[in-house]
């Protein structure tokens, strides 16, 4: 997004701020946003849809003392920030008091602003995208005559700009933008029935990093057909290997497990677990909140703290919980600069390939795909429907499907044997393959 763009948008969020102090809020924050874009689908080489997206707001949070109120609006005029910001006022007014509302200390506020180069556009327009998506779903409806279906190819390209303020003097923003392939295909073995359905896509703030659009196909071809005359595997107590695909979910519930809002609320089966040993001693997990086009970079959070790299855990001890400035006041602690959640996690990992894990393995599951939502995040209960292939002796023997694998995470933390060097980049918690030594699996 262009330079005068950001500065509009620092106008306006001013203007909010100023506003609330003249309609008698003792604090005040506000925050903007432009955002464009588009989307386009084909299935079965015609064009389904194009989607052209363009959406603006502002949202302001007044304080008179520590009674909160907030509103929002999408509409810029003078007229319509005066009214957002009194609708705002006339909440906080008759709320009761929140001794551990309002702003973030002026001291912790972010002061350096590097570019992290988070807005990089892609030359492709809507037209062209039209033509990567078609190319996307024709790689995978050549690659092999069990292909019989599509559910489509797609292609998107998004760019935003955030502004956020405050009553203590910060005022900033920055651009960023997302891009996307993706293709989705059914197989069905000629003879049989059953049919199976897999996808796969590749994302990227940075268009040279996504990969081709054949490729996406392919591979989306590839893990459909590796589905076809999947059975169910056997009622036991062995070792799986969460993909690298979904192993990154097992991260996101440590860190659901040490947020702030989740300990205040005793919601957690980590609660008073800081300094204690929750993996093998060899595990690092890792924020790195300034990477250059990364996922999630950003220079400052949620409450305009800035952000800053830092281990939640340290050889396999929890040394950090993840804190808001409310969480952190709840919790008698200081922020750890992580309003709005982590930004580019990532757990240390060792040189071995998922190949190597499955050796190491032996006999086992390699799981591909989660379903339902069986996590008690008070106890660490884990157990969810999983899909894969049955391993055996450190090769892939069959597909399985209609199984359940459950244990406890407390206990599958403890127990991680190995994480992959194939290391998923595209999302915010990036880990490669994790070997777990034992779960229950329910199957025949």
């Amino acid at each position: 997004m262009s330079q005068p763009e950001q500065q509009r948008l620092e106008v306006l969020t001013q203007q909010i701020l100023d506003e609330a102090k003249a309609q008698g809020a003792t604090a005040a924050e506000a925050g903007s946003h432009v955002e464009e874009g588009y989307s386009t689908s084909v299935r079965m080489g015609e064009l389904e849809t194009i989607e052209r997206h363009k959406d603006c707001g502002m949202g302001v949070t007044v304080y008179f003392g520590q009674r909160k109120g907030t509103s929002s609006t999408s509409d810029f005029s003078d007229a319509a920030v005066k009214a957002a910001v009194r609708a705002a006022c006339d909440i906080a007014r008759y709320t009761e008091e929140d001794p551990y509302a309002g702003l973030a200390d002026p001291e912790q506020m972010a002061t350096e602003f590097p570019d992290l180069e988070l807005d990089q556009p892609w030359s492709v327009d809507v037209e062209q995208s039209v033509d990567l998506a078609l190319a996307c779903e024709q790689a995978a409806l050549e690659s092999d005559s069990r292909i019989i279906n599509s559910d489509g190819g797609s292609v998107s390209s998004h760019r935003s700009l955030r502004v956020y303020g405050n009553s203590n003097g910060f005022l900033a923003g920055y651009g960023s933008s997302r891009h996307g392939l993706s293709c989705s295909v059914v197989a069905q073995q000629p003879g049989h029935s059953e049919m199976e359905r897999d996808y796969w896509y590749s994302s990227s703030r940075d268009p040279e990093q996504l990969e081709a659009a054949s490729e996406v196909g392919k591979r989306a071809a590839e893990r459909t057909l590796a589905r076809l005359g999947g059975r169910k595997g056997k009622t036991s107590q062995m070792p799986v290997l969460f993909d690298a695909t979904i192993s990154s979910g097992l991260i996101g519930h440590l860190m659901a497990a040490i947020r702030g809002g989740s300990l205040y609320r005793k919601a957690s089966f980590l609660q008073d677990q800081l300094g204690e040993l929750l993996f093998p001693e060899w595990v690092t997990i890792h924020e790195q909140p300034h990477l250059k086009r990364a996922s999630a970079s950003a220079p400052f959070d949620s409450d305009g703290v800035a952000t800053r790299s830092q281990n939640f855990v340290t050889d396999g001890v929890l040394n950090s919980y993840v804190l808001d400035t409310y969480s952190a006041r709840r919790l008698d602690m200081e922020t750890t600069g992580n309003g709005g959640g982590v930004r580019n996690l990532r757990m240390s990992h060792g040189e071995q390939s998922q190949a190597d894990l499955l050796r190491e393995m032996g006999d086992g599951l390699l799981v591909t795909e989660l379903m339902g939502q069986g996590i008690n995040m008070v106890t660490g209960d884990y157990s969810r429907g999983a899909s894969g292939f049955w391993i055996e002796g450190g090769e892939i023997a069959y597909p399985v499907e209609e199984i359940t694998i459950a244990s406890n995470l407390k206990e599958m933390f403890k127990q991680i044997v190995a994480v992959g060097s194939d290391t998923d980049l595209r999302g915010n918690v990036q880990t490669g393959s994790i070997l777990i030594e034992r779960m229950s699996i329910a199957g025949e």
